[in-house]
């Protein structure tokens, strides 16, 4: 059975990613791209779908042992674990060196105190945990072929095949370091070259030293700044600059519920957002890179501008379900391919636009096509933004006129305004102020409540959505505004749970409601960092710092965050790690320290 999901490491190559679990057992890992077919799908089934364990030796009908401690290794992704037994202390030392070549994943063990025994199960299950690999011996080397997959085995240690699973049984005294190394190719070529585990780790570590060296932020949160800032990094796809949202499927919303999704792909409005933690932070080139990215991916089309790509710019990304997977914990389906794809949600041009000025106003180096593309998205909103979408949190059911997407192509149109007022660009300036004058007039008759004095989630209704936070943070309406801090109240009142966590709206207690689901879901990390943001900027800085430090107290032991909050299990929820969790964090951190409401 899969840990919980707190329970899981990161380590990655900004290609694809693996998840680790505290009893040394990695139970997710797709090759060659995040998006790609899991080799180990255990975390999404049981054993039978695919893990590698490597940890101290344990007798038969026994739980693996779980490791006393676990770190990462300074500002890196370079995961240690150990585990204290009766004969000794073990580490075993697990990362994903940035690739020059074949994907691989690397597992030192290191004898630390005592003789341990220790024992290596290797089961490669290709298709998501469907496909069992022809396993054989090539000039010394352990294959897994299926298809168009090959995977090398690459150890010093003694193995055998027992059960369709790969075994090594070894002890280690203080000292012994032994290697265990997988490696992907493509199984029409060539074999990978021979790995050098030694090699390979000091170099991984100076890959993250040197890149975290360029972070900006020397504030009192630095070390949950640097970890989130990792992640994001982590959940980049190098060779393209796409971003994805997270690198799972299907880790429910809701334990045992339908509420299960693929993140594995680059959604416009995260990575924009990543984007401008990650320039806030001093890392351009990534910046830069997403830039190329979009330009590419939006090309030809802007138009018809999709809600999220693959992580190269594809388009297609459908939907389909895994019936052979039982799902995380029983929550099923499990689903790939994402049909929310071709959604309206008019706020992702807000997003985007924003990101892109953001990019212009600290100094990325001007493009004359990015410039192009602006243009033409808000002439495409102009004709567009009175229709109703599906809104931020691509809601399943009817298209309403959501509040917080009125606000983004208010915000749309403002920074292209300002593009031009810069001379950067040209366009018909007077009538786009008379647009977001429209836009701005619109939202503030129609999407807000007089009597309680507050936004609703969209015209007409009764409802909150904690997008609504964002109105200050986007410029909208000044933090001071009566309505402004009659949003915020009432959100603190209605859409809070028992913990103080703040739910993305109101999910009906399990019936279908706005989003067309059943069931119900965790509080919301990113709407909870946005509360912190909002009380900071309306003055109430103490409760903004206890709200941050109490979120930041959800965080694996790690500094890890998925993408919800359980109250009534007390655990995370969503896909993980997320980046929509780790950039608010990331702003919320910033703006804690500027305004310097931070603890001693």
């Amino acid at each position: 059975m899969a840990g919980r999901i707190e329970d899981y490491a990161l380590i990655g190559d900004m290609q694809t990613a693996a998840l680790v679990c505290r009893d040394g057992t990695v139970d997710w890992l797709c090759l060659p791209r995040f998006d790609s077919h899991a080799i180990f799908a255990g975390l999404l089934g049981t054993g039978e779908h695919g893990f590698w364990r490597i940890g101290p030796a344990y007798a038969p009908g026994a739980e693996p042992p779980t490791a006393a401690r676990r770190t990462y290794r300074g500002d890196s992704l370079i995961l240690e674990s150990e585990w204290d037994t009766p004969r000794g202390t073990v580490r075993v030392i697990d990362f994903m060196p940035p690739r020059d070549g074949a994907p691989q994943l690397i597992r030192i063990v290191e004898g630390v105190s005592g003789r341990v025994p220790m024992r290596s199960e290797l089961r490669m299950r290709f298709s998501y945990g469907r496909v069992v690999p022809w396993v054989h011996k090539q000039e010394g080397r352990t294959v897994a072929v299926a298809g168009p997959d090959s995977v090398w085995f690459d150890t010093e240690a003694e193995t055998y095949g027992k059960a369709l699973t790969t075994y090594a049984d070894f002890t280690v005294a203080p000292g012994d370091r032994i290697a265990f190394t997988i490696s992907w190719e493509p199984s029409h070529k060539e074999p990978p070259g021979l790995p050098e585990p030694e090699q390979s780790l000091e170099a991984t570590e100076h890959f993250w030293r040197e890149w975290v060296e360029h972070c900006t932020y020397h504030g009192p949160y630095r070390e949950a700044v640097v970890r989130s800032l990792i992640t994001l990094k982590a959940l980049t796809y190098a060779p393209t600059g796409g971003i994805v949202a997270a690198p799972t499927t299907s880790l429910p919303e809701d334990i045992g519920g339908v509420r299960n999704w693929d993140y594995r792909y680059t959604w416009l409005r995260d990575a924009a957002i990543t984007l401008s933690s990650l320039l806030r932070t001093g890392y351009r080139e990534e910046a830069r890179a997403w830039r190329e990215w979009l330009l590419r991916a939006v090309a030809g089309d802007p138009e018809n501008l999709q809600i999220m790509y693959g992580i190269a710019g594809e388009r297609e990304l459908g939907e389909a379900e895994l019936d052979w997977l039982p799902g995380y914990e029983n929550s099923s389906p499990v689903r790939v391919g994402n049909g929310a794809a071709h959604q309206l949600q008019l706020d992702v041009y807000g997003e985007v636009t924003e990101a892109l000025h953001l990019g212009h106003m600290t100094g990325l180096a001007r493009s004359d096509y990015a410039s192009v593309l602006q243009l033409k998205l808000i002439r495409y909103l102009e004709d567009h933004w009175q229709e109703p979408d599906e809104g931020i949190w691509e809601v399943r059911g009817p298209r309403r006129h959501f509040v917080h997407s009125k606000v983004m192509a208010w915000v749309a149109v403002d920074r292209t305004i300002k593009l031009i007022e810069s001379g950067d660009a040209d366009g018909p300036l007077e009538r786009w102020k008379q647009l977001r004058d429209d836009i701005h007039r619109d939202v503030c008759e129609k999407g807000y409540d007089k009597e309680r004095n507050t936004f609703t989630q969209s015209y007409g209704s009764q409802e909150l959505d904690a997008s609504l936070l964002l109105i200050p943070q986007m410029g909208f309406l000044p933090p001071d505004d009566k309505r402004v801090i009659g949003t915020i109240e009432a959100i603190q009142r209605e859409l809070s749970t028992s913990d103080g966590f703040i739910l993305r709206y109101p999910t009906e207690g399990g019936s279908e409601g706005v989003d067309g689901l059943p069931g119900d879901e965790g509080a919301f990390l990113a709407c909870s960092f946005w509360m912190a943001d909002d009380l900071a900027m309306i003055g109430r800085v103490d409760e903004a710092r206890r709200l941050f430090e109490k979120l930041l107290s959800l965080r694996n032991d790690l500094g890890l965050l998925a993408e919800e909050w359980d109250p009534r299990l007390q655990r995370q929820v969503g896909n993980f790690p997320q980046a929509f969790s780790h950039v608010p964090l990331i702003d919320t951190a910033l703006r804690l320290t500027a305004s310097g409401a931070y603890g001693g």
